[in-house]
């Protein structure tokens, strides 16, 4: 019996000190880790993710910073399609007492463009025939008291005087109007309307002291020279 009972005490150490030293084996280990972050806790209070989360954070990609909207469209004089054109046909609007109907050559190959213009109180309709002009091209057809109208005839008004803005006699016909520094395509005829681009750009359009048309003081040229009106210091539209 006295065997016996020692032979179990005997087994039960070597029992508990495997575990200990199993135990402790692996404290360098755990010391060195978290030392080596720069935490020095006791090694029993090291949370048990630590070094997963710590090789985590070193793997991870940085997170895209969200990219800039796109800067919206300049706006300018470049924006508008003016062509140089030659009314060849006019007569009185039937239902509208305030309007001429024209036909004017602007050098397309689909035929001259009907256009309407509110200007039966500056002039006669006699006049119009063979009047040279710069016309709007990039808009909209729309219907003027049931005339389809596609365009518009640009002219300088100043108090109660209103005159068409001309091209030089020798511009051709169809030749597209530009301003110097303002380069670009124009906007198709949608983007006139949606952007409300007349809006932004009619309140630059003026004649100078010379009567020559401009925008942002930069004058109207063509390969012939520059557009002029009979009004000086006048607005444009």
């Amino acid at each position: 019996m006295k065997l016996t009972l020692s032979s179990s005490f005997t087994c039960l150490v070597a029992s508990f000190v495997v575990a200990q030293v199993s135990a402790f084996s692996s404290l360098p280990l755990l010391v060195s880790k978290a030392t080596s972050a720069g935490n020095r806790v006791p090694f029993h209070k090291v949370p048990a993710s630590f070094m997963a989360a710590d090789e985590q954070s070193t793997t991870e990609p940085a997170k895209k910073s969200a990219s800039e909207p796109p800067a919206p469209p300049v706006i300018d004089i470049s924006k508008l399609d003016i062509r140089v054109g030659v009314i060849n046909k006019a007569w009185l609007h039937e239902e509208a007492d305030k309007l001429f109907c024209e036909e004017i050559d602007i050098g397309e190959e689909s035929g001259p463009r009907q256009i309407a213009s509110g200007l039966r109180a500056y002039y006669e309709v006699e006049d119009l025939e063979g009047q040279r002009v710069l016309v709007l091209a990039n808009l909209k057809t729309r219907k003027l008291v049931g005339f389809p109208s596609h365009g518009m005839v640009l002219c300088a008004s100043n108090d109660d005087k209103v005159k068409f803005v001309e091209p030089p006699a020798e511009a051709a016909i169809g030749e597209r109007v530009m301003v110097d520094g303002f380069d670009g395509e124009p906007a198709t005829e949608n983007q006139v309307i949606k952007k409300k681009m007349l809006n932004a750009i009619f309140p630059d359009l003026k004649t100078n002291d010379e009567g020559v048309a401009t925008y942002k003081d930069v004058p109207f040229t063509t390969s012939a020279g520059a557009c002029k009106a009979s009004l000086t210091n006048a607005e444009i539209s």
